[in-house]
């Protein structure tokens, strides 16, 4: 648990002061946790692969999600003394360029993603009201998002404490709660002899004949490239172990806690996924099966056709709502604190270093809120609620992964050029344990990044020119607006505070590595501007 806040007022963490709080192994494993299943809007999505799941997840935890929390663990105890999170990890490795890019490709991504996961929450709402039909009116989801998105905001400047308390209970009474329940009505669907959802599949996708008798398939249907697009969507899911190494500083003991943390996180995030999912296909017959509310008709199933009791369904539906926009809380603060270092470097103009008496970074969170509302306004111009859910999901694929790929790269490069660096954690095996651990997550990555490029054949898409210039077109905007946010960058903006850590302490960009005079005008009136 949080046993205080710990927050510098200005946002920075004083070197060599020893700290009176802390956050717990359970507290920040539970809040990555609340990261990665941010609440139970996946389950859907992978349920509609049927039992070809297995695979999908198989691939994703062992070739994602392991070498992902691994290289994390590694990179956050051997930097927990600096906060960043890859900002700094990719900046030692290849330079501050190449990390304000990692940190600015996760916050984007989280914005652009935001308007999906509180859509799920609407939806959540709609059935908790005991009126589905709402999770498909666009202007009460977009409306929804608007509002929930800014009272999360108000939350969130109030600090890490009160975040962190909201992430962890919301996730455990919002995500895991309901999912054990999800789980133990499968449990009792099937011992009562009742019919698996995956055996009234007809596609080829997800079944196939076998001796003149429909089954389902283990293994994915492999007709091009395309038949593995649905990939990068399953991999996504599993994303998050990193955003929460921000946080590695406010840990008692980081070097050895984070690891443990990360480990947590992994059994939960794989546990609430692969048993949540087994439950959906099965209680929800396939061409019934909806991405945005398959969770709740799978609740339907037992509770108000064979119990008849819906007001339960309601219950759940409310602490699902609560749930998700509790894992909205995690992804809130932590990819913004990353931006922060990147403000105080110099990348970004002094408007966006501000931060409030919490240490919160007031503007960046104020900004941040001002794009996902934009973003979520498309719900309020479209009619097709399912379809702006889906559009919006796709764009942050490309963006995640190449983030990844960045953070893998940095890992095996920092063993060559850091090899003396303080690893509470490495992966065991030297060189050639991070060679495999990283090199396969890296190669996982850039193959999803791939077969991202092409339509899913499991999922309607519409247009495939349409989809396809939109993944290319949001990989390449929002690659390029990081470039040019750093090639803006002016050396006056670099924050002048004596006590004011500076991330880029060794990264490898001579222009601003070299030390920086700052008129003490200026630092005077940063200091005015910052405590207006």
């Amino acid at each position: 648990m949080i046993r205080a806040s710990s927050d510098h007022p200005s946002g920075a963490r004083e070197p060599n002061v020893k700290k009176s709080a802390f956050m717990s192994v359970p507290t920040v494993g539970f809040l990555t946790a609340a990261a990665v299943v941010t609440s139970l809007r996946g389950l859907p999505v992978m349920a509609k692969e049927e039992l070809t799941m297995f695979t999908y997840i198989g691939f994703a935890v062992i070739l994602f999600l392991v070498p992902a929390a691994l290289v994390s663990a590694e990179l956050g105890s051997a930097f927990s003394d600096r906060t960043g999170g890859v900002y700094t990890w990719i900046g030692e490795a290849f330079g501050q360029r190449w990390g304000f890019v990692g940190i600015w490709l996760q916050w984007i991504q989280n914005v652009v993603w935001f308007p999906t996961g509180l859509g799920f929450a609407a939806a959540a709402a709609a059935f908790a009201l005991n009126d589905a039909g709402l999770a498909d009116a666009h202007i009460y989801v977009g409306v929804f998002c608007i509002i929930s998105y800014w009272l999360a905001t108000l939350l969130a400047l109030r600090g890490n404490a009160v975040l962190a308390r909201v992430a962890k209970y919301g996730f455990l009474v919002g995500t895991v709660v309901p999912g054990a329940v999800l789980v133990l009505l499968f449990l009792w669907w099937a011992i009562a002899g009742h019919g698996m959802g995956w055996s009234t599949a007809t596609d080829p996708a997800v079944s196939h004949v076998v001796d003149g008798a429909a089954g389902p398939r283990l293994l994915p249907l492999l007709n091009g490239l395309g038949s593995l697009a649905f990939l990068g969507n399953i991999m996504l899911l599993f994303a998050g172990v990193e955003v929460q190494s921000v946080h590695v500083g406010e840990m008692k003991n980081p070097r050895r806690g984070f690891p443990s943390a990360m480990l947590l996180a992994s059994v939960i995030s794989v546990a609430v996924f692969l048993l949540g999912s087994l439950a959906v296909a099965a209680l929800v017959p396939y061409d019934k099966l909806v991405i945005q509310t398959g969770v709740f008709e799978a609740f339907e199933t037992v509770l108000v056709g064979q119990w008849h009791v819906g007001w339960i369904v309601q219950l759940l539906a409310a602490l699902i709502a609560f749930g998700a926009l509790s894992g909205a809380l995690a992804w809130l603060a932590s990819p913004s604190r990353g931006l922060l270092a990147t403000a105080h470097d110099g990348l970004l103009p002094p408007l966006m270093q501000r931060t409030n008496k919490r240490g919160a970074p007031r503007n960046i969170l104020v900004i941040q809120a001002i794009i996902v509302t934009a973003v979520s306004s498309v719900y309020l111009f479209t009619a097709d609620v399912s379809g702006a859910f889906f559009l919006i999901s796709t764009v942050t694929i490309s963006l995640y992964i190449v983030m990844y790929m960045l953070m893998y790269a940095a890992a095996i490069r920092l063993r060559y050029t850091k090899p003396d660096l303080a690893r509470a954690f490495a992966i065991p095996g030297g060189k050639v344990g991070m060679w495999i651990v990283a090199g396969v997550g890296f190669a996982a990555v850039a193959f999803s990044l791939l077969v991202s490029f092409f339509p899913p054949t499991q999922l309607p898409v519409g247009d495939p020119v349409v989809y396809v210039v939109l993944v290319t077109a949001g990989l390449i905007v929002f690659l390029s607006a990081a470039l040019v946010i750093f090639r803006l960058r002016k050396p006056d903006w670099r924050d002048g505070r004596a006590e004011q850590e500076l991330h880029e302490a060794s990264f490898q960009t001579p222009a601003l590595h070299a030390p920086m005079a700052v008129a003490p005008e200026v630092v005077e009136r940063r200091r005015r501007t910052r405590t207006r």
